[in-house]
């Protein structure tokens, strides 16, 4: 099976992007699952209702999510409704939602893990431990992870100590698309991060003047999401059905 992994969707503008080149997209590549990480998929940052309902209509089968995941309280009755959005399932357990899902596709099933990082970041549980919970629990011979990441070492080491346990493990979270792509021993396909769909003139999909603006004076600045051309990146990962094991990636860049 082909499995399409997106960077971390931005704004309302990189959900207009998305919509106008993921179903060729899906078409050229025999795309059978689509997963894309929306937690700043509204304006302002966070996600809603509005935003997460046009990524699905716009041909994303899962929504995963991030350090954003409940900016916005409009969303906290949705993580807990729908079974195709997932919060990192190593938040606190009292938080809406799941952070693992099985999408019955027919004539197979896939596993979708969301964790967090804790280097650089908030302190959660341990996204090893929790992905020992989940695996101990049982899991389809196809699982994926969105590890929704800081640090490269984090992700790589998560990476490593699921090889073999796990079909993929990709990052999300820092908006710049890595060049690491590779299937490791155990013949789990990693990437460090996907990258983003947003604005091309940006500094994470922000405009940078603001950013430069917050950096140099230390002062709160809303951060308003950029205009201009758009970009979306992210990687196909081609899994063998019998196995569960990543037999290559591809990664993507549309601008």
């Amino acid at each position: 099976m082909n499995l399409l992994a997106l960077g971390d969707v931005v704004g309302s503008i990189g959900c207009r992007f998305l919509r106008r080149h993921l179903p060729a997209l899906k078409k050229l590549k025999g795309i059978d699952l689509v997963i894309a990480n929306g937690e700043n998929s509204a304006d302002g940052n966070g996600l809603t209702p509005a935003s997460a309902q046009y990524l699905f209509d716009s041909g994303v089968d899962v929504i995963t999510s991030g350090n954003h995941s409940f900016r916005r309280r409009e969303s906290y009755d949705l993580y807990d409704s729908c079974p195709a959005l997932l919060r990192p399932a190593n938040f606190p357990p009292a938080a809406p939602g799941t952070g693992y899902r099985v999408i019955d596709m027919g004539r197979i099933q896939v596993g979708v893990v969301n964790l967090i990082g804790v280097v650089y970041m908030e302190s959660m549980e341990s996204p090893f431990d929790a992905a020992d919970r989940i695996l101990k629990a049982g899991v389809p011979k196809i699982t994926v992870v969105d590890f929704h990441a800081e640090a490269t070492g984090e992700k790589r080491s998560l990476a490593y100590y699921l090889d073999g346990r796990v079909s993929a493990v990709f990052g999300t979270h820092t908006h710049v698309q890595t060049a690491d792509e590779c299937v490791l021993p155990g013949g789990t396909g990693y990437l460090s991060d996907l990258g983003m769909t947003g604005p091309v003139q940006s500094v994470l999909g922000v405009r940078p003047e603001l950013v430069i603006r917050k950096m140099r004076t230390k002062m709160p600045v809303r951060f308003d999401v950029a205009d201009g051309d758009c970009r979306t990146d992210g990687a196909v990962f081609s899994i063998d059905e019998k196995t569960g094991k990543t037999v290559s990636i591809e990664r993507i860049q549309i601008l």
